[in-house]
This record gives structure tokens, C-alpha cells and sequence, in this order.
């Protein structure tokens, strides 16, 4: 199972592309950590043959590149529905494909999926973007499903501009994902999964223009316990990245919290800390700085481009 925080900046790349290798071998984007090869929506319905060769092609070499897999970002595909998963699944070089994002799960579909996966060494990763999502009962019952194989679910991604789609809008483009209605629904997401042990995904931000408007969704990302984020666009991979970097005050704070010898409360520059309740917070810290690095200082990591 992979760790989930080390996804980092996840980019959907359209499996109708020419350039798979390049991006799937890290020579693209080196920087990148994770990769999603989608045949659903970014992919146009006439270009599904297309796409779905490029994938079969694109198993098959990285199956030959032997010795190479460190270089590579976690590689996951998006299937257009179960049956195409299947085929996927039985591919030659299947086993080069780290997971499977499912798209638009329910309670209702999601053993679908499963019996379309012949092995159990895939992990998966369901994707809420449909109107389920707005009924507290019907995250509820996919809650109970996925627990039955929690082992097997790497994390649970938010789908946000189909979640916004099912109510007829649109981001925009000069806001955060929480400055509209999606704040809420996913603050509910986060408290429905997250308490049972599942992490989740942060959505897209449309705009790979406004890198300011981009740091600001991922700190209300990183608010919400959301450590990874799909990405539209290679610009956006690097900003991510470093703003999970954490400040050397953090990394003392989770430092301190995790020291067997810690009092039940002590205080770090006016801060209280109590390993009781700070203990998981310190641990993800000290992933975070293990992953991605340091801050010396905390600060503006970076303006409009």
C-alpha cells in the first residue's frame, strides 16, 4: 500500500497523449511523484481506441524497462467505467500500474469495480463526485463498503467540479473551491471518512494561471487534513510540492510531541502541546518533511506568475 501523502501533486494526464512514456518514466516532469492516466472524462469518446492502445503500448514497455521503477512517479489510471477495467486490469505489464481510480462511486457500484480487478496487489482509490455526495445516508453505506476492504484503498478523492456539475455550477475562476458550495460538502466528506481512517484528496484548481490563487486553496486544503492534490496542469506540480513543505517550528513542535519523555502539556512560543491529542499531527509532520523538506523560515512561497 502506498502511503498516500506521498502522492504529492497527482497530474491527470489524458491517455490519448503521445508523450506516456516520457511522463510515466519520470523524464518529463522529474519532480513528479504521482501520475493519473485517465480514460474518462478527459478523454473524448471517439479517442477511447486510441486511448485505451496508448495504455496497452504503455504497460508493455514499462514491464521492459526493468531497473527502472525508482525513477518513476506512482503511476494510477482512471478507467471510463468496470468493464474497460477489466480489460486494463488484464493487460500484459499490468502489475507496472500502481492503483485504479474509480470514477463516480456509490455504495451501488462499487462491487462492480472490484470484480472487475483480477488481483488484489492494485490499490484503489474511489472518487465521491456524484450526487451521493450531498446524502449524509449514502456516504454512510459506501463508508460501511469500503471498511469491508480498507486495506485495499489507498484514499478517497473528492471530485469537485463533477460535485459541482450535479448542481448545475461552475467554479470560479478568481476563487477557492471554499469560497462557494463545495466548502461545506467537503468539510462533510472529510468528518464522514476521515474519523474512520481514510485520507482523502483535495480537488483540482481549474485556474493554472493564478499560482497566488493556488497557494491559497492548499493551505485551506491543508486546513481540512487534505495532503494530496490533483493537478490540471505541470505548473501547479512544483507549488504543491513546496507548500508541503513544513517550517522548522512545526517540525520542532512535532518533534517534541513525539519525545517519549514529553510532559502530558508543555507549551512552544505560546503554543500548547499535548501528545494526547497532537500525536497523529506530529507523525504526518514528520512525513511531510521526510517527503517533501524544510521551510527555514515560514513565508510567501511564491506570487502571481
Amino acid at each position: 500500500m502506498i502511503q498516500p501523502v506521498s502522492l504529492g501533486a497527482t497530474l491527470y494526464v489524458p491517455a490519448d497523449r503521445t508523450d506516456l512514456l516520457q511522463i510515466a518514466n519520470g523524464e518529463k516532469y522529474p519532480r513528479l511523484r504521482s501520475v493519473i492516466f485517465c480514460l474518462e472524462d478527459a478523454v473524448s469518446e471517439i479517442s477511447v481506441p486510441t486511448a485505451l492502445e496508448n495504455l496497452r503500448l504503455l504497460a508493455a514497455q514499462l514491464a521492459a524497462m526493468k531497473g527502472a521503477a525508482q525513477a518513476r512517479p506512482i503511476i494510477l489510471v482512471r478507467p471510463r467505467h468496470a468493464a474497460m477495467l477489466k480489460v486494463i486490469a488484464s493487460m500484459n505489464g499490468a502489475d507496472q500500474i500502481t492503483g485504479f481510480v474509480l470514477p463516480k462511486i456509490t455504495a451501488e457500484n462499487l462491487d462492480e469495480y472490484l470484480d472487475a480487478i483480477q488481483s488484489d496487489q492494485h490499490c484503489i482509490m474511489p472518487t465521491i463526485e456524484t450526487r451521493e455526495a450531498f446524502d449524509f445516508e449514502a456516504m454512510r453505506a459506501l463508508r460501511s463498503k469500503l471498511l469491508l476492504i480498507r486495506d485495499r484503498v489507498a484514499l478517497v478523492r473528492i471530485g469537485g467540479n463533477d460535485l459541482l456539475r450535479t448542481i448545475g455550477g461552475r467554479r470560479s475562476k478568481h476563487r477557492t473551491i471554499y469560497d462557494g458550495p463545495m466548502s461545506s460538502i467537503i468539510a462533510n466528506l472529510v468528518t464522514t471518512f476521515a474519523p474512520y481512517g481514510f485520507l482523502l484528496s483535495a480537488p483540482v484548481c481549474d485556474n493554472f494561471s493564478d499560482l497566488d490563487l493556488l497557494q491559497e486553496e492548499v493551505e485551506l486544503d491543508i486546513d481540512h487534513g487534505l495532503f494530496t492534490k490533483s493537478a490540471i496542469h505541470p505548473n501547479q506540480v512544483d507549488l504543491i510540492h513546496d507548500l508541503y513543505k513544513v517550517s522548522a517550528e512545526e517540525l520542532i513542535s512535532a518533534r517534541a510531541i513525539l519525545d517519549i519523555k514529553a510532559p502530558a502539556v508543555f507549551s512552544i512560543n505560546g503554543a500548547m502541546m499535548e501528545p494526547a491529542t497532537h500525536t497523529d499531527w506530529a507523525k504526518n509532520i514528520i512525513t511531510r518533511s521526510e517527503i517533501f523538506g524544510t521551510l527555514s523560515v515560514s513565508t510567501k512561497i511564491i506570487s502571481s506568475v
